[in-house]
């Protein structure tokens, strides 16, 4: 079953399209290539949320869609909650 969405391999989140469980691993789908990925979530990730799929560093850039989303503001590391306590808007 696939549980989250990536939509380009250039994305360093995934979005969940379940609840996903801390511990468990993961099934997501890149949509543009119809590829499977597994990634183990090391936080509970809501329906809707993002889930890191790699490292990411503070100071740096996380991509979702494509796109520039926002700046990590705390150390994230691949399988976390990726929130708002975590990155912010680079807006203000």
């Amino acid at each position: 079953m696939i549980q989250f969405l990536v939509h380009e391999k250039a994305d360093s989140v995934g979005v969940a399209t379940v609840d996903i469980t801390a511990g468990s691993e993961a099934t997501g789908l890149y949509m543009d290539s119809q590829e499977e990925l597994k990634v183990k979530a090391l936080d509970d990730i809501p329906l809707g949320h993002k889930i890191a799929l790699t490292d990411l560093a503070t100071g740096g850039s996380v991509t979702k869609y494509g796109e520039d989303i926002g700046k990590v503001v705390a150390e994230i590391k691949k399988g976390n909650h990726v929130h708002i306590h975590n990155l912010k808007t680079k807006r203000w």
